[in-house]
């Protein structure tokens, strides 16, 4: 169990805020992989991410934000990872690459294929199936690394008119980090939801911890899921 303490927000930031103030009309809910293999104890990931993500109540948390953006009506995204058969040809990659790879996370047969993907790790979490399944969400296309550059979530944006994007989902440092800073980027007004991710933990670093001081310095807010909710409610 790790110290709540040094995950808190500061009490006396340095830096301004950026006077983000929620549109609904042109506001999206984006979860980044909302899949088996990182938010499920039978997922390849879930001894490196499973205590983080017990911490911040993650799977409940990203649940919460998606049956209250779905009752507020605002767009709700997810922007998945797969990797298939044919990206085991890749010739290099860095270390995040190498253990996906190694541990077959997110394999699919191939992106025609649905043989044996249904529960598998690279599905979805069986408990969001109902919000992300109904015919309305985006589903992009997949990312390979961690941003939404090799995807098309940017473009089912942009169609839609979006501009604000609250950004939850996994993981911290990485395909959350990702798109976050991949959307500012594009001209979006990001808030993070802190408590709707999780990092992993391993020797070379905590990696909620170094995404949270990422958020704070990147994302137009941090902010928590119940606050989150709140401003849906009364949207």
């Amino acid at each position: 169990m790790s110290d709540a303490r040094v995950y808190a927000e500061p009490a006396k930031p340095a830096l301004p805020g950026s006077g983000f103030v929620l549109d609904p009309a042109r506001a999206a809910l984006v979860i980044t992989d909302p899949q088996i293999d990182f938010l499920s104890p039978k997922g390849v990931a879930w001894p490196v991410f499973g205590d983080s993500i017990t911490e911040n109540g993650t799977i409940d948390h990203i649940g919460q934000l998606l049956a209250s953006a779905k009752a507020a009506g605002i767009t709700v995204g997810v922007s998945p990872h797969y990797l298939y058969s044919s990206d085991q040809q890749w010739q290099f990659g860095g270390p995040l690459e190498q253990f996906m790879h190694s541990v077959g996370m997110f394999r699919r047969t191939g992106p025609l294929a649905l043989d044996g993907f249904t529960d598998s790790g690279a599905d979805f979490l069986p408990e969001y199936k109902e919000h992300i399944l109904d015919g309305k969400t985006i589903i992009a296309s997949p990312h390979k690394i961690v941003g939404p550059e090799s995807n098309d979530l940017i473009l089912q944006l942009r169609k839609r008119g979006i501009t604000q994007v609250i950004l939850a989902g996994m993981a911290a440092n990485l395909c959350t980090e990702g798109h976050l800073r991949e959307l500012v980027e594009q001209g979006f007004e990001v808030v993070v939801v802190r408590d709707a991710t999780a990092g992993p933990r391993l020797p070379e670093g905590d990696g909620y911890l170094a995404a949270l001081i990422n958020f704070r310095f990147l994302a137009s807010a941090v902010w928590s899921t119940e606050h989150t909710i709140s401003q849906l409610n009364a949207a």
